[in-house]
């Protein structure tokens, strides 16, 4: 059977005269036993989302310059990646979710992805970092798809604000922006999870998921 990228050509086929072996030509391009059609560089999927790493950890701290600037307990420690084209819709979406992950355990039920850090009444490290975004040219990383740090910076600020706003601001850590950290961890588990903003549930029903827990110090 010949197979093509958009599903399955049927009998009687194309002559080979009738197929050309260049990637820009209008007709299919036989490849062996596949027969390839040409496609679009502007409809490849271009990732654009904010981007967050979420570790569960028994602890986590910040260092710069030798002196430890941010520590939690037991938590989550969230390294934060900024796409360029982010909104406050991506921070928002971003700041509800690492809020509501079931990633801890319910001791009084036993079931082990039952609760979140809301719930639990646990601390949140969030960690600015740009590298999410590197993409290797070669050997070399490049981050021109970050946002640029004079941009980033006020942006970041506002997503940390959120997080203290929709939960106990004690409980809401955060390293310095721009500067060279050291980031220590005991991860528990481990557990580690990856968050894109664009994600297809952020704008459906996910979107109108409630906190649940520790919101602005009051316990629900």
């Amino acid at each position: 059977m010949i197979t093509a990228a958009v599903g399955y050509i049927s009998p009687p086929y194309p002559p080979i005269s009738a197929l050309h072996f260049s990637g820009h030509c209008s007709l299919p391009v036989r490849t062996r036993n596949c027969l390839k059609l040409p496609t679009s560089d502007s409809k490849r999927v271009r990732t654009k989302s904010m981007r967050a790493v979420v570790q569960r950890v028994a602890s986590a701290s910040v260092e710069v310059e030798g002196k430890i600037v941010s520590e939690i307990g037991p938590g989550l420690l969230v390294l934060v990646g900024i796409h360029e084209s982010d909104t406050d819709t991506d921070a928002e979406y971003i700041c509800r979710k690492v809020l509501s992950m079931r990633l801890f355990p319910n001791e009084t039920t036993g079931k082990a992805w039952d609760q979140s850090v809301m719930q639990k009444n646990y601390g949140v490290l969030l960690v600015s970092q740009f590298t999410l975004y590197g993409i290797l040219k070669g050997n070399k990383p490049d981050f021109h798809v970050a946002m640029p740090p004079l941009k980033a910076k006020p942006f970041y600020e506002s997503l940390v604000d959120k997080f203290r706003k929709n939960y106990n601001m004690d409980f809401i850590k955060d390293g310095i922006f721009g500067a060279m950290m050291k980031v220590n961890l005991m991860n528990d588990g481990p557990v580690t999870m990856q968050l894109d903003s664009s994600q297809p549930s952020k704008n459906q029903n996910d979107s109108e998921e409630p906190l649940i827990g520790n919101m602005a110090g009051v316990t629900s």
